[in-house]
């Protein structure tokens, strides 16, 4: 999977995806790039408008945000459920402090 993320890497910054290209970003990224690997995926890149490819591909590619977005909705719903439940401690505590209040007067 790295070697098609160095790929889409170098494409986002306007390099050329040759085999010395992708070898420095695996490198960079600590990877152990693998010559055979490296050759294949150049050659199945060559003529391939990933732009295109990107556009048209099967499961749609969501833009940065929307994972952030995506990600905040659940925090936000588990913030919601803790305060609900903090509620319901604060109607027990006082119920209990009532009760507690009550043995005093008798």
């Amino acid at each position: 999977m790295e070697y098609v993320y160095s790929a889409m890497l170098l494409h986002s910054a306007g390099q050329k995806i040759t085999e010395e290209n992708v070898k420095k970003v695996l490198t960079a990224a600590g990877a152990k790039p693998d010559s055979a690997r490296i050759k294949a995926l150049v050659a199945s890149l060559d003529g391939v408008n990933i732009d295109e490819a990107i556009k048209t591909a099967a499961v749609p590619v969501i833009a940065a945000e929307a994972p952030t977005q995506a990600a905040k909705e659940p925090a936000e719903e588990k913030k919601e459920e803790k305060k609900k439940k903090e509620e319901k401690k604060e109607e027990v505590s006082e119920e209990e402090a009532a009760a507690g209040l009550s043995a005093l007067f008798d």
